[in-house]
């Protein structure tokens, strides 16, 4: 079977990131499982899987069981959605007579006259249909109605094999509020998926998506995040950088200061990654924007994704410095995306990356600061292993990528939130120092594995002019330290450099 056979095998979900964990769709003709506690986005993603084929021409049908008709309709309203003539909805109600008070008492139980009533008329609507999609909402209703796991999975045998003769695609939807440990419908089912919703202590809620089970299928496993819009649901597939693979000229990008470039060995190569270490205050912000001034200088594109500081106070800061950040994003030239970590999802937040430099081909990628993308984590693990497959990423597309990360305390012995040091290729270190009764900025590099680099430590200064470095403070011992001991000669510090 070619390619082009197989794809026509598969029913597209009409959600990109849901079609590419599951390898291009669900496999036609089979009965697929959604399960999810409520609000988790199960009835989004049916109507979005209708809509899809009915976008197609092929017919639909939506069995409610649990929703009235016009609660979907509205439901999907609100996404701006109207239901055309290829998906029909039909509105699964229980019987006149079962509802009769007079006629409960009876030799049969109640729920077995509900139980092949509603089975019957689930056949006859299928029937009378001919539907290529069909959506069963929900499994809890007909669980209920079966009372025993034996003849809960007989009714689901049942109306598997029913489907089975009309060729339907069907998506089964379980709110699992009736028996949350029967898994009966997991062995039956072609594939199971399965949507989960996490409160964390603050912030908006997250929710995640994993495949437990496609038959023949190698999914993409694993939880994939999820959010919820005005328009539908979005998936968005964990980043696998091993799959990306292209070809690009590692070339060497220049600071665009001349001491920068020096101290960085003549500059950092295309396909790397840069960390810049330091307290608060030092310059880290200043230090990778040089960067993207540098980048749209010599025509390039750049990106600049911020988490901690509020765009409006960094557009006046920077111009304060010489840097018009406002006028390099009026030219398109300069992209930069207000990130707020108590809404967005990791997996979000690296779809959004991967999206602007495989679009718009952005060669420099500064995130400032991974303390705020460590907020949007559950756990420190998880950055680590996010980060990791987000530079590997970057790096195979030969974008040069900046990170800064704030360190506790100002002077002395300072640790960083996370380590990540071991990830980037190039490690910056900025701190505070104190000498003749004034608090002084040193800068160094600590690793580069991508070619030599100088191992002084250089002094710096940030003013109207923006970053000025000076030669390096070799008349010093104890910089880093936050208080050296001056062991040179002359005048070791730098004011007739900046004069």
């Amino acid at each position: 079977m070619n390619s082009v056979e197989s794809i026509a095998k598969l029913a597209k979900t009409g959600i990109w990131g849901l079609d590419n964990i599951l390898s291009g769709g669900f496999s036609r003709g089979h009965l697929f499982l959604v399960e999810g506690a409520p609000g988790t986005g199960k009835t989004t993603i049916a109507l979005q899987f209708l809509m899809e084929g009915a976008r197609a021409g092929e017919k639909c049908l939506y069995i409610t069981l649990s929703e009235t008709e016009s609660e979907l309709r509205d439901g999907a309203a609100s996404h701006g959605w109207t239901l055309g003539e290829n998906i029909e909805v039909f509105e699964l109600l229980p019987p006149e007579s079962l509802l009769d008070a007079e006629q409960q008492q009876s030799l049969l139980y109640s729920s077995d006259l509900e139980l092949g009533e509603t089975t019957k008329q689930i056949f006859e609507a299928v029937e009378r249909a001919r539907p290529s999609r069909v959506v069963l909402d929900s499994l809890s209703e007909i669980r209920l109605l079966a009372q025993s796991s034996l003849r809960y999975r007989r009714q689901i045998l049942a109306i598997k094999h029913f489907f089975a003769k009309f060729g339907s695609t069907v998506m089964m939807l379980d709110d699992l509020t009736a028996d949350v440990a029967d898994k009966t419908v997991h062995s039956v089912a072609h594939g199971v998926l399965r949507l989960e919703e996490l409160a964390p202590s603050y912030g908006a809620e997250r929710r995640r998506a994993r495949i437990i089970k496609y038959r023949g299928v190698k999914f993409r496993g694993g939880y994939h995040d999820v959010t919820i819009t005005t328009g539908g649901l979005n998936i968005f597939p964990r980043l696998v950088a091993s799959e990306f693979r292209s070809s690009f000229v590692r070339t060497r990008m220049s600071s665009g200061i001349a001491e920068f470039d020096q101290l960085l060995g003549g500059g950092i190569e295309a396909g790397s990654s840069t960390l810049i270490l330091g307290p608060a205050g030092t310059g880290k912000s200043l230090s990778v924007i040089v960067f993207i001034a540098a980048a749209i200088a010599r025509g390039e594109k750049a990106a600049l994704f911020v988490f901690d500081e509020e765009l409006g106070l960094l557009f006046d800061r920077m111009k304060g410095l010489g840097i018009d950040l406002d006028a390099m994003q009026a030219t398109g030239n300069l992209f930069i995306d207000q990130v707020d970590a108590a809404e967005m999802s990791p997996g979000e937040f690296a779809h959004r990356v991967r999206k602007r430099v495989d679009e718009d081909k952005i060669k420099t990628v500064v995130i400032d600061s991974l303390n705020g993308y460590q907020a949007a984590m559950p756990e420190e693990n998880s950055l680590i292993l996010h980060m990791h497959e987000l530079l590997q990423y970057l790096n195979r597309r030969g974008a040069a990528t900046f990170m800064t990360v704030a360190q506790h305390g100002l002077v002395g012995d300072m640790k960083a939130p996370v380590d990540v040091t071991y990830l980037a290729d190039t490690v910056i270190l900025l701190r505070y120092f104190e000498a003749l009764g004034t608090v002084r900025r040193a800068i160094s590099v600590i690793k580069k594995r991508t070619g030599a680099h100088e191992s002084t430590i250089r002094e710096f200064r940030i003013d109207n002019r923006g970053l000025t470095i000076g030669g390096p403070l070799d008349g010093f011992q104890g910089v880093l330290r936050g208080v050296p001991v001056y062991i040179g000669e002359g005048k070791p510090l730098l004011e007739e450099r900046f004069q």
